[in-house]
């Protein structure tokens, strides 16, 4: 089943600061294009992130957009609004 992808504000500037490095934009984007076609797919180890579920009031997932690499991206986003949509609620460097 494929989703919608649906940016918040913040996610969207995210992605237009991330557009500046090349590199991790490609990165970027192909990790979108996964959580398009499967949010689950073995490869973004996406799982659910529950500290954040109150601040948006929604099940937060995490998705790796890379992983053992200084200041690796990370994509939190949930389910919905709508049937077959995805939230993307933030694209941000793991600390």
């Amino acid at each position: 089943m494929a989703f919608t992808l649906l940016l918040t504000p913040l996610a969207s500037a995210q992605l237009t600061e991330i557009e500046k490095d090349l590199r991790k934009y490609r990165k970027v984007r192909k990790c979108l294009g996964l959580i398009e076609r499967d949010p689950l797919y073995p490869g973004l180890r996406s799982h659910r992130y529950a500290e954040l579920d109150q601040l948006h009031g929604e099940k937060i997932w995490e998705s790796y957009v890379e992983n053992r690499a200084p200041g690796a991206f990370r994509v939190f986003w949930h389910y919905g609004p709508g049937q077959a949509e995805i939230t993307v609620v933030a694209i941000t460097p793991h600390p």
